[in-house]
């Protein structure tokens, strides 16, 4: 029993499902009242595209687990159960089983994100239409008929999926394969998730003011599934660009703090969340500096210019003036030390960062040639920081 596990977990994590359902189902027959098994098969059906027996399985495992009293078993199977009811379209199900996981186990951050899916999903349904139904108790009924009875032959082989495999039309990015970058200027953050044959119509991307999925069905069965939250810092979700191209999924997301620098995508900070509204605390040193200061302004960018670096910021205030903006509302304020704005105002958080947040300071912005700055010691540390010019422009290597 314990080798066929093992064979069957070895086999889960490879993408052989049919192999991990045979396998778990030779250890169920040996224990049938063992909840673990019925989850991982539950997971096998799922990720093999057969929904239906994803469900059985989950149902059946909470019930060995609450036989059994096994609270950890009982809150991974009724996970298990509450994803292969989205699975199923029956949204009105998933969110209330779901919301009893994060009940049962506030921390469960898989179950924060489905239960953001799903209740998209039904932000998106009629009023009147039945899949927002509640149709199910958080303890499932017993099965009529034997479970094994509906996923093995009397020869005791795996038969085929009772639902066929959606398989996107072009060619898909295995998922083990696909990454995300992102750069910033002043007023955006360039997502992009470098993943190729993503369908249009199915792919799901969901940005809140502090948060940001991404989920679309795979080529296996399965489905893919990023979910970044807390976000550095708070955006304006209504203004954000989502495009799904052959090739990749570009998302623009619009700061809600234009001239904020980011230093992650996500931050280490928890948000605290108050009737509704998501209030983000202090991130780093640069952040404190920023809205201490009324009077900071925007780092200028070095240029290979022999005037001397360029305050974007300024040249683009400067711009709008031209289009009817007031003059008097974009004069910034005199400072009284004299010298070069940009480099006061990099003094000003130098001076007051910690070693290490100074030490990560100095390697990000002399390694990247000036294109990033960041005071996350611990993330900076791991390479070399690549040079990430703005959008619309390229990295030159400069030459006498």
């Amino acid at each position: 029993m314990a080798s066929q596990a093992i064979r069957g977990k070895r086999a889960l994590d490879d993408g052989k499902y049919a192999d991990a359902i045979r396998e778990y189902t030779a250890a169920i027959k040996e224990s049938p009242t063992s909840p673990d098994f019925y989850i991982q098969r539950s997971t096998a059906h799922q990720r093999n595209g057969d929904f239906e027996a994803a469900l059985a399985d989950a149902e059946q495992a909470v019930l060995n687990g609450e036989s059994r009293g096994k609270k950890e078993a009982i809150v991974e199977a009724q996970f298990r159960r509450g994803i292969a009811l989205y699975k199923l379209g029956r949204f009105g199900d998933a969110e209330f089983i779901l919301k009893r996981v994060k009940a049962a186990k506030s921390d469960h951050k898989q179950a924060d994100m489905w239960i953001n899916k799903t209740a998209m999903d039904l932000k998106n349904l009629p009023t009147d239409d039945k899949r927002r139904e509640c149709t199910v108790t958080e303890t499932p009924s017993p099965p009529k008929t034997s479970n094994d009875a509906s996923t093995t032959s009397s020869s005791g082989t795996t038969q085929p999926p009772s639902k066929p495999i959606v398989t996107p039309a072009s060619q898909q990015t295995p998922a083990d394969k696909i990454r995300h970058e992102w750069y910033q200027n002043t007023e955006n953050i360039y997502f992009t998730l470098l993943a190729k044959g993503v369908p249009k119509d199915e792919a799901q991307v969901e940005i809140t003011q502090r948060s940001m999925s991404i989920s679309f069905p795979l080529q296996t069965g399965s489905s893919f599934d990023l979910h970044l939250e807390p976000l550095f810092a708070a955006v304006v979700p209504e203004k954000c660009i989502t495009r799904v191209l052959p090739s990749k999924v570009e998302i623009i997301l619009i700061k809600a703090t234009p001239g904020q620098k980011w230093s992650a995508l996500e931050s280490s900070e928890p948000v605290e969340r108050k009737a509704d509204s998501v209030v983000a605390p202090e991130q780093d040193a640069v952040k404190k500096a920023v809205f201490s200061d009324s009077k900071a302004k925007a780092p200028a960018y070095p240029t290979s210019s022999k005037s001397g670096p360029k305050d974007w910021d300024k040249i683009s205030k400067d711009l709008r003036v031209t289009e009817g903006a007031d003059k008097n509302d974009l004069e910034d304020d005199d400072d009284d030390d004299g010298g070069d704005d940009s480099n006061k105002f990099f003094r000003k958080l130098f001076k007051g960062a910690s070693p290490e947040t100074q030490r990560a300071m100095m390697k990000s912005y002399t390694e990247s040639n000036g294109t990033a700055l960041s005071t996350n010691w611990e993330e900076v540390s791991k390479g070399k920081v690549e040079t990430v010019p703005p959008e619309g422009m390229e990295a030159k290597t400069w030459t006498k």
